[in-house]
């Protein structure tokens, strides 16, 4: 064989294997980059937990306060809408009270199904007002929140979440063991007018917001009363 012909060989083999590597370090780029955008997407992420909108609202001359009527709507862990809850206050500036644990950014990261994001649990709601502060129950402490309750090893991990709340909160050897960054309450409020929608949102790497929009017309499934002044 000819001295040439080996030698075009030779470099035919060099350059095959360089578009090989290039190929592959293309390929290795594009997947570190996917999922770079994965996590970062994961950590920007929330879901809607609940909305709540203002059914009524009218001035009490007893009181000399507005009454603020409000339905609070929470979904489950699938997106699906449970049963309304009303609630009736002296006044419009109004809290939920809540239980969030955060898991550790490796758990968000990987997108965990059980740690894959905060965990919360609404406790009650209500509105300040010293002696004449009101609040409602919404869900009881010894309860897997209604949010939850979906069947296997999801029910039994969050009814452990929630037994353990304070441990959790204080201890942060018992935190490492599960994953755990923080726990915490949090009363995120907002004055509550007719017209608006209030969705709460929870954030995967965080707590619980509130964010607001105006009613659609289609929405309006109820008749909105607003004769405060």
């Amino acid at each position: 064989m000819k001295k040439s012909s080996i030698f075009n060989m030779l470099i035919g083999g060099v350059v095959t294997l360089a578009l090989l590597l290039a190929v592959y370090g293309v390929s290795q780029w594009i997947q570190k980059e996917k999922m770079l955008r994965q996590i970062i997407d994961r950590l920007s992420a929330d879901t809607r937990i609940a909305d709540v909108l203002v059914t009524k609202s009218e001035y009490d001359e007893t009181t000399k306060r507005i009454k603020t009527t409000i339905k609070f709507l929470e979904y489950d862990a699938k997106g699906k809408v449970l049963a309304p809850k009303y609630f009736v206050f002296d006044g419009n500036i109004i809290q939920f009270q809540s239980l969030v644990i955060r898991f550790q950014d490796k758990f968000i990261h990987a997108g965990d199904r059980l740690r894959g994001k905060s965990a919360y649990l609404f406790m009650k709601t209500f509105v300040l007002a010293g002696a004449n502060t009101q609040e409602y129950v919404i869900t009881d402490l010894e309860a897997i929140p209604a949010g939850y309750r979906v069947a296997g090893e999801a029910n039994e991990f969050e009814a452990k979440l929630w037994k353990d709340f304070w441990a959790y909160a204080l201890d942060p050897a018992k935190r490492d063991r599960v994953g755990i960054k923080n726990a915490q309450i949090e009363a995120p409020g907002s004055m509550f007018l007719p017209g608006t929608i209030y969705t709460l949102r929870i954030e995967h790497d965080g707590g619980i917001r509130i964010d607001t929009k105006p009613v659609p017309e289609i929405l309006k499934g109820e008749r909105i009363e607003n004769v405060a002044k």
